[in-house]
């Protein structure tokens, strides 16, 4: 059986002994050893300081709403993951739907302007797939109406654009760490805040409130990470280039043997980007095809992902729904290939065979 990922697990030798040693001290909680030392590793290794890393990847996102003071109105992608819409709605505001660019598949910096009102506090957008946004005019638009910019980065560990970090361009970033992703926790994720006064805000949030053990900053909640989920991620990061080289590979043989197909197209990736090869996507020419390709990979037992569907704009708890006719397509259309470090070149082959069989 192939299905769309597969968790990267290192020698389990090799997390038992960094584990041991919050074992030995009896402390597997509240920013422990572990903890603070994959924060440092993991700020060497992206060259990114002024962030803490969290126990899921969605906390990080109502966080930031909080911080920033969000009530009201935030412009926001209908091309995500769940979790961007449904934390905004948890943090009772509102979200303001902009359709996609159709090639790069992220927020539409064109439509963003024709979609603020009096009430629009922020834009919350995805970087899709790995993707970046359109960073550059998100920023103008945002200092031209005193916006908030919040980046969901779940799917950017490693990116880099314009020769920087992913995680430095908004005003907060979040990712996720989840075991779906090309780096793990388990469960867990990270907010990055560039602002040293807002960051000292977040980091607050995530752990009650708490200003030292018997004073309080403000109102917060639980969003600390364990020593175990560290210890995960401290096993996993010594290999963290190598299973970005192997994507990498695998990636590369995906799109030569996709090329010339007429049923398919592959995702564009915008100028300036250093990708990490988090996802294969390909986009099929209509759902009824993705429907035969699904069926028959199938029944080989191989289980591509229709990531992202359906459109968020068709949320059932949605309050009103609006049209979104590029998002809806493409998320009828849009199939997750696998890919993962366990995956072999001749897999890879098998599943194109089939793809472009059909």
């Amino acid at each position: 059986m192939i299905n769309v990922t597969q968790t990267f697990l290192p020698p389990i030798e090799e997390f038992e002994k960094i584990l041991k040693s919050a074992w030995d001290k009896k402390r597997v909680t509240n920013r422990g050893e572990l903890l603070l030392d994959l924060e440092n590793k993991l700020s060497k290794y992206l060259g990114i300081t002024n962030f803490f890393i969290t126990t899921n990847g969605t906390l990080p996102i109502q966080i930031a709403l909080k911080a920033l003071g969000i009530t009201k109105e935030v412009i926001t992608t209908p091309f995500s993951y769940v979790a961007t819409t449904s934390a905004i709605i948890w943090e009772n505001c509102t979200p303001v739907f902009v359709d996609i660019e159709r090639e790069m598949l992220t927020i539409d910096p064109l439509k963003i302007e024709a979609a603020i009102t009096e009430n629009t506090e922020a834009i919350l957008a995805t970087h899709v797939f790995g993707n970046p946004c359109d960073i550059d005019a998100i920023e103008v638009i945002a200092k031209k109406h005193n916006l908030k910019v919040i980046y969901d980065g779940a799917h950017c560990f490693a990116v880099k654009y314009k020769g920087k970090s992913i995680f430095s361009y908004g005003d907060i970033i979040t990712t996720s760490f989840h075991a779906t992703k090309l780096f793990h926790t388990g469960e867990g994720g990270a907010v990055f805040i560039p602002n040293e006064t807002l960051y000292n805000k977040c980091y607050y949030h995530h752990n009650f409130g708490h200003n030292g053990p018997l004073d309080y900053h403000g109102l917060g909640i639980n969003a600390k990470a364990s020593e175990m989920q560290a210890a995960v991620g401290l096993s996993v990061l010594p290999y963290i280039d190598k299973i970005i080289d192997k994507r990498k590979m695998l990636t590369e043989h995906y799109e030569t043997l996709l090329q010339d197909n007429l049923n398919l197209e592959l995702f564009s990736f915008r100028a300036s980007t250093e990708r990490n090869y988090s996802y294969m996507p390909v986009i099929l020419k209509s759902e009824e095809h993705l429907e035969k390709v699904l069926k028959h990979l199938e029944l080989l037992e191989i289980f591509p992902r229709r990531y992202f569907y359906p459109s968020l704009n068709k949320l059932p708890y949605l309050v009103t729904s609006v049209s979104m006719p590029i998002s809806e397509d493409i998320s009828k259309r849009i199939l997750c290939l696998p890919l993962f470090y366990e995956l072999e070149k001749a897999e890879v082959t098998i599943i194109c065979n089939i793809i472009n069989s059909l």
